[in-house]
């Protein structure tokens, strides 16, 4: 209980959290921000960690001087696109061997055939609107590689995906971070960033129950 109160915490008060973090680590917080996006990005096991509402944290604490806009931007957008890079590998490499290994507990074939289709359908598309949406843009690129969609379609649409998710919370913060309106009540800003990503998640669920045939 006390690990999810400070989760709770942590999440909701990240400029302070960023900010202490910032005077005692120097610039040894590029290297933390660098990995929670890397990590939630490439790797599958880990799309608790917080996204959105970090990089717009950190765009309000580099407002502030303790970090430099340029070089945040630069290093997080790459974190963010490497991230999904290794992601889509771990899925085009190891994706199979799950499906072998676990005869299709994990993954089944015929979803795996449907995410191929799907890709082919609506790959570049995709792969912009899943950036944007927490949870579903940490399996993404995985799917991507499971179908093998093409390396190449894949990474340049993710480019652009990443550079706009990073340049919107980011600079979104660094701008409007520390207005008296936002800086006062910060966690709520937070929680409606959390609450307004998650909603493309939310209708796409609401459709699809919408759509499903009645069974008879």
């Amino acid at each position: 209980m006390n690990a999810l109160l400070w989760l709770a915490d942590f999440f909701l008060h990240l400029d302070k959290h960023l900010g202490a973090i910032v005077q005692q680590y120097g610039a040894g917080t590029y290297a933390l921000l660098f990995a929670i996006i890397f990590c939630e990005t490439g790797l599958v096991i880990t799309p608790f960690l917080p996204g959105d509402s970090l990089l717009f944290a950190a765009g309000t604490v580099a407002a502030l001087g303790a970090l430099d806009i340029v070089r945040l931007w630069m290093l997080l957008a790459f974190a963010a696109i490497l991230g999904d890079s290794i992601n889509y590998w771990i899925g085009r490499k190891g994706g199979g061997w799950i499906v072998t290994h676990w005869n299709g507990k994990l993954i089944r074939p015929a979803h795996l055939e449907r995410a191929h289709r799907f890709y082919e359908k609506h790959g570049p598309k995709m792969v912009i609107f899943a950036r944007f949406v927490p949870i579903v843009r940490t399996f993404a690129p995985f799917v991507a590689g499971i179908s093998r969609m093409s390396y190449r379609t894949f990474l340049a649409y993710d480019m652009f995906s990443g550079l706009a998710w990073v340049s919107l919370f980011v600079f979104g913060g660094y701008f409007f971070g520390n207005l008296p309106a936002v800086k006062s009540h910060f966690s709520i800003v937070i929680v409606a960033i959390i609450v307004i990503s998650l909603l493309p998640m939310i209708y796409e669920v609401w459709r699809a129950r919408r759509d499903k045939p009645v069974q008879p």
